[in-house]
């Protein structure tokens, strides 16, 4: 195979990883849009933005899922922090208007 030519076993290999990271995207973006709504909730309520029994129950069950699927539970657990972050600071924000 020459350098000018793409390697079709690679070329494949890509394509899944794109494919994947394009779900990961429309996944990601319907999750949000459901945590917005229950931002706009908890404004409307005046409950408070976060609820941590429920984010380390969360993570809990998910690090299990993680450990289940062979997935390193503490890269799991780092990525949902950070998504719990943000949907926290998106909570804020609509509680603050």
């Amino acid at each position: 195979m020459s350098q000018n030519q793409p390697d079709p076993v690679l070329a494949g290999y890509r394509a899944s990883i794109d494919n994947i990271d394009a779900a990961l995207i429309h996944i990601l973006a319907e999750r949000f849009r459901i945590t917005k709504a229950v931002g706009a909730y908890k404004a409307e309520k005046a409950l408070p933005a976060s609820d941590p029994g429920r984010e380390e129950r969360q993570i809990a069950r998910l690090r299990k899922l993680a450990e289940d699927a062979q997935l390193d539970p503490e890269f799991s657990e780092k990525f949902l922090r950070f998504i719990i972050e943000e949907v926290i600071r998106h909570h804020e924000q609509a509680a603050a208007g």
